[in-house]
């Protein structure tokens, strides 16, 4: 049976990119790593690749890593035979057999523990497995996709993610940009979910409301967008107002606004002086045009800026 089609929306050019070139690759069977923010939607980019793959036949197994107990991990992923130690009752298949000739997708692979990291390498390298307990190798057929929160390479430097790992997964890096990068997509995200979670009603929402959900900077991302307008629409007769939304994105603070967007440049050490000024400046002017719903002279004059400095600096960021 064919696979339902998931649906994709964006209208940022960026993410329109990061999709046109995984179209270029899923037909191979390079591991993928996905790298991006809590609540991006790397479980949804995952299983678009599986969809859209020559394997969208075939099992599509999700693994949430930081979920599983490391005591129970190995068993889970590779499986056991009966007896093997003191509750395996019966022969157990692990999930990278369950996988076999699908896709499998390790989440928080950064979580995976270190005295397993030799026994997952082997297993990808050598595209078998040993069951625990066992004494036959199990050949297996799996498109390997991992998803990280956290800089792997900054893993490796400090001795917790093995560098040959790293090198294995790494294959095709997929960054994934925060919802605060692509903010013209916020009024595509609200419109979706609020189709779907009361499809039976027509709710609008005022000018002002999607201003202040537009402007706040997300940092749980798709899922806290997700979980807000879910919020919102239980409680929704016609028109959502700016006083139906959560406290904290009707009185959300400018410099609130701007620290939690710079987060990255404001905690990243390994950024110079530069790139955090450029951040900082970036996300300012991002704002100021927000505010002034694209009026160049007026997003200007809110932060006190002469207009040809103003424009300098849009063709600067690439920004007009």
């Amino acid at each position: 049976m064919q696979a339902k089609p998931l649906t994709i929306i964006t209208q940022n050019e960026k993410m329109r990119n990061i999709f046109s070139g995984i179209d270029h690759i899923v037909a191979s069977d390079s591991s993928i790593l996905l790298i991006g923010e809590t609540g991006v939607g790397k479980e949804l980019f995952a299983e678009y690749i599986h969809r859209t793959s020559p394997r969208h036949m075939q099992p599509f197994i999700k693994v949430g890593l930081s979920a599983l107990p490391a005591e129970l991990l190995e068993s889970e992923l590779f499986g056991h035979e009966k007896g093997a130690f003191t509750s395996a009752g019966n022969e157990k298949k692990g999930l990278f057999e369950l996988a076999d000739g699908g896709s499998i997708f390790l989440d928080d692979i950064d979580d995976f523990p270190y005295q397993l990291q030799s026994k997952l390498l082997r297993v990808l390298e050598s595209r078998e497995l040993m069951r625990i307990g066992g004494q036959i190798s199990i050949p297996i057929n799996v498109r390997l996709i991992t998803a990280s929160k956290n800089n792997l390479h900054d893993l490796v430097e400090k001795g917790i993610f093995r560098a040959d790992l790293y090198y294995r997964i790494n294959v095709v890096p997929v960054d994934i940009p925060p919802l605060r990068d692509r903010s013209e997509d916020i009024p595509l995200l609200v419109e979706y979910y609020l189709k779907k979670f009361v499809p039976e009603k027509e709710i609008k929402i005022d000018k002002d409301a999607l201003r202040k959900l537009v402007n706040y900077p997300w940092p749980g991302n798709v899922r806290e967008l997700r979980n807000v307008v879910q919020r919102i629409s239980l409680f929704a007769s016609n028109e959502i107002k700016v006083e139906d939304l959560p406290t904290e994105i009707r009185n959300e603070h400018p410099m609130q606004s701007l620290t939690k967007a710079c987060h990255r440049c404001l905690t990243n050490e390994e950024m110079t002086f530069e790139e955090v000024v450029a951040c900082l400046e970036k996300n300012l002017i991002q704002q100021s045009l927000q505010e002034s719903k694209g009026n160049k002279t007026q997003a200007a004059k809110l932060l006190k800026m002469n207009f040809s400095t103003f424009r300098d600096k849009l063709k600067k960021y690439l920004m007009e």
